[in-house]
């Protein structure tokens, strides 16, 4: 029986909702560790910054280079992040982007600093009794809007996912950075 992996996630991340959902769905055996940022939980071990991925001694951070890394080292459907290079290419060109665009602009909506980890600004600002303001959100809006525009022409275009026919490890990213809004916003 192979060695189970070890995720130390925490939920409320839309990376690490990513990489449950790939362990679970892909069968890979694994143990999570839950650790609360928002508890300040992390700093009870080597876990600064979540998903942190342990296997067999080998520890891994940054959600991209997990999922591809437990898609490579684990028998997974090629579609997740193909060998041929062309099709891969296309994977890492959507990672590559998502973080300064889908990501940034996710998480925009809700990062008032780490200390208030993703709480909506409409909702947090007034049960401070302070405005929230409408410029700011707007643009925040504005740029959410871009992006999406964005994965629409240059992602899809006319296929069904965003590097081509079958789901990758960019739509895996993609549609836990969109959940976020939707998520948080409950």
């Amino acid at each position: 029986m192979p060695t189970a992996v070890k995720a130390y996630l925490d939920l409320v991340s839309q990376a690490c909702r990513a990489m449950l959902i790939f362990l679970k769905h892909n069968k890979i055996p694994h143990t999570v560790e839950n650790i609360a940022i928002r508890k300040g939980e992390q700093h009870c071990c080597e876990c600064v910054k979540l998903p942190v991925l342990e296997d067999n001694g080998f520890v891994l951070t940054e959600s991209d280079a997990i999922l591809k890394y437990l898609a490579t080292a684990y028998n997974v459907p090629d579609h997740w992040y193909p060998k041929l290079p062309e099709k891969r290419a296309r994977v890492d060109e959507y990672t590559a982007w998502n973080h300064t665009n889908t990501h940034i602009n996710t998480s925009s909506i809700f990062d008032l600093g780490f200390f208030f980890f993703f709480i909506p600004v409409q909702v947090l600002l007034p049960c401070m009794g302070q405005p929230t303001n409408p410029e700011n959100f707007e643009k925040v809006l504005a740029d959410l809007d871009g992006t999406l525009d964005k994965l629409e022409n240059m992602f899809l275009k006319n296929q069904p996912f965003l590097c081509g026919d079958d789901i990758s490890l960019a739509d895996l990213l993609a549609v836990c950075e969109l959940m976020q809004v939707r998520t948080q916003s409950r």
